[in-house]
Formats: structure tokens, sequence, C-alpha cells
């Protein structure tokens, strides 16, 4: 008994084989075209392709979200007596992220006391300041005659407080936090500052956080 075109169970049922299912070009015993065969092998590939470049993008973006806060380690740079409000001491500490890189994880820090007419130490009693210039990370050092932190690479200039003077640099330098313990100035945690020394998370170099620009570049994970 032939089927009967109008029926539904009929119309539902499909032969598996593309000749019967009147597909042009197809050959007898497929059930599958050249066509769709290679149509579905290039979605593949092309998704794998997809998740190969962005899972990595997407973890990257979302990693802070997830990372857990670590306790703030603090380090000895001197006693009280070995800063002054006048001029910057060079002291080198070990980075709590890089504790375990050796030499590499060695950094300079700035530091001096805070003084009375200082409106900008964001409550910290020392202003501890990064050498890592916020243009592309060069190292910049103190000039004492001029009272200019410089970078070598391409001619960022910053203030005795950091602030960017001259070149291309995006933000002021970095700050570490401060505290005294025991007689002994200690320095904790990096941190950012916009041109109107707030606080900020630490960010990468040229990451900006003023005006426009923190939205058409916005944060980032730091290194």
């Amino acid at each position: 008994m032939a089927a009967n075109p109008t029926d539904p169970k009929s119309r539902r049922r499909k032969s598996p084989y593309t000749a019967d299912r009147g597909i042009p070009g197809a050959f007898e015993d497929e059930t599958i075209t050249r066509r769709a065969l290679f149509s579905g092998g290039a979605l593949a590939a092309g998704g794998i392709a997809t998740a190969a470049v962005g899972l990595p993008a997407l973890g990257f973006a979302l990693g802070p979200v997830f990372a857990q806060a670590s306790d703030a380690e603090f380090r000895e740079v001197g006693s009280v007596e070995s800063f002054n409000p006048d001029t910057y001491v060079p002291t080198v500490i070990t980075l709590p992220e890089a504790a375990n890189a050796g030499e590499a994880g060695k950094t300079t820090v700035y530091v001096r006391e805070a003084g009375p007419a200082d409106t900008n130490t964001i409550g910290q009693p020392y202003i501890a300041i990064s050498t890592r210039c916020t243009h592309l990370g060069c190292p910049v050092r103190y000039v004492q005659a001029s009272q200019r932190f410089i970078c070598p690479c391409h001619g960022g200039v910053y203030g005795g407080d950091g602030e960017v003077v001259a070149g291309p640099p995006v933000r002021p330098l970095d700050r570490f936090e401060t505290t005294v313990e025991g007689g002994q100035v200690l320095v904790g945690p990096r941190f950012s500052v916009n041109s109107s020394f707030e606080k900020f998370e630490p960010r990468d170099p040229s990451n900006h956080i003023d005006g426009l620009w923190q939205y058409l570049y916005p944060p980032r994970p730091t290194t």
C-alpha cells in the first residue's frame, strides 16, 4: 500500500539516502552530500579556531574577577631616621609576586618622608615611588638636582611627586603602600594614581585612568 503524502506520519519519515530525498548531485547509497560534509568540516574547523583565540582572551579578561586576594606583604626598607621630607632615598625590595624570581624579582623604590606641605600622600606616612615608567615600563631614575624622575627610553619626565611633566607617559608613577612598625619603614603593595593622585588598583604601563581614555582602554590585569 503506497504511503499517503498527506499523512503527517508519512511526511515525517524520510529516506536516509540523499538520492531518495531528491538532492541535486546526489550519489546512490550516500547518506550525506559532499557539500554538507565539507560545510560541516569547515564550520567545525572555524569553531575550533575561534575557541583557540577566544577562550584565552576571555580567561585573560575574567581572571582578575575570580582571583583570590592575597594578604598584603610589607618589606622593611630602613629606619625612620633614614628618610626625610626633602630627598628621595633609593631602596631595593623584592616584589611579593616575584619572591621566587631571584634577582629578577627585585625593584628599586624611591622613598621619602611625607612632609607637612604634601597634599597628595593618599594617607601614606611615607611616599614610595615606583621606578616603572607608565609609558612602556622602562626604569626611571630620580635626579636630585632637577627634582625630576627621568625615563631614558622615550623621554618621559615626571615631577618630584611622580606627576607627568613631559613625554608620552599616560599617568603619574605608581606608588607603594607604606607603614611604620618598631621604628622601621615598611613598603607594601603597589598601587596606581591618576593625575589627581586618586588611588586605583595597580595598572599596567600604558593603561589610562584619566578622562575618556579610561573608558576606551578599560582596566586589565597587571604584572
